[in-house]
């Protein structure tokens, strides 16, 4: 017969640990991406963006000076309903 013995202290200490570090990851999550953090992130061109989506009204960016900003969960949200509206081939 095969018998486990598991410590609970360090199963909860593990998950502790890890929790935090997932939170901590969440906390630096950019608040703003600039052009070549959205091109970056979305594996795309600057001229397949204007293409396909730049221009769409439902896309959230504002010009600062002479740089585009989008605010990151905005505009992975757009990102991710966009991609549902592409046809599929």
């Amino acid at each position: 017969m095969l018998s486990i013995s598991v410590d609970e202290k360090e199963i909860k200490n593990l998950l502790k640990e890890k929790v935090a570090e997932i939170l901590k990851e969440a906390d630096a999550e950019y608040i703003f991406w600039d052009a070549s953090e959205l091109k970056r992130r979305t594996c795309m061109s600057w001229n397949f963006i204007q293409d396909q989506f730049f221009f769409d009204p439902r896309f959230p960016k504002r010009k600062v000076g002479s740089k585009w900003y989008f605010p990151a969960r905005e505009t992975r949200e757009f990102l991710e309903e966009w991609l549902t509206e592409q046809p599929a081939i």
